[in-house]
């Protein structure tokens, strides 16, 4: 079962929204700049290992240059004291932001 949250990094001024596995691995991920709404990633993981999976020498380099890295580590349990506070989004929205900052990052890269 997929689940769907979003949590905010003030260090940073990032919104993370994440869509989680049921080992609270990331499948994809997107960073929107909360001050002034630019989304700075759109990775999927399934695409990050078809693109290590590929043989091209720096093919991952090239992926997350265009569409920024998936979180490399499963979220933490909810009980434990240092994670921000995970708010939950509904699928619906995390697939509107999903395709509004695969747009953005594509047309920033050109493709």
């Amino acid at each position: 079962m997929l689940t769907y949250v979003r949590w905010y990094w003030p260090n940073d001024d990032l919104w993370n929204y994440e869509e989680l596995d049921a080992d609270r691995w990331a499948l994809r991920h997107v960073e929107l700049r909360g001050s002034d709404g630019v989304f700075l990633a759109a990775a999927s993981l399934a695409e990050v290992l078809t693109a290590r999976d590929s043989g091209t020498v720096g093919a991952v380099a090239e992926y997350e240059r265009r569409y920024g890295v998936v979180p490399e580590a499963p979220l933490p349990p909810p009980t434990d004291a240092l994670e921000p506070a995970l708010e939950s989004v509904s699928p619906g929205e995390f697939e509107r932001l999903w395709r509004d900052a695969r747009r953005q990052l594509e047309q920033q890269t050109g493709i």
